[in-house]
């Protein structure tokens, strides 16, 4: 929690992306975030298949120093690294 009041996001060479169609709303990244970069928030989505949720999670990028532990511990490998400064 040490980039609560500080922006880390400079600090990136990769910048995780979430899948929102893949994301099956697990909370494992949230939970493994070691700053508050992963926000999860009161935002229905509807997936491509029709899959429907109440929750979305995203990232606050200027928080998000880049560190890709969310990206390894998703189960279904719903986010991505990808390099900074590459449009999605």
């Amino acid at each position: 929690m040490s980039t609560a009041k500080n922006n880390t996001g400079s600090w990136r060479t990769e910048r995780p992306v979430i899948d929102q169609d893949a994301c099956i709303r697990c909370r494992t990244c949230w939970v493994y975030c070691p700053e508050p970069a992963i926000l999860e928030l009161d935002k229905p989505y509807v997936t491509k298949d029709g899959r429907r949720y109440d929750i979305t999670y995203e990232i606050d990028y200027d928080h998000c120093k880049g560190c890709g532990i969310c990206a390894h511990e998703c189960p279904t490998k719903a986010i991505r690294m990808v390099p900074e400064g590459v449009e999605e």
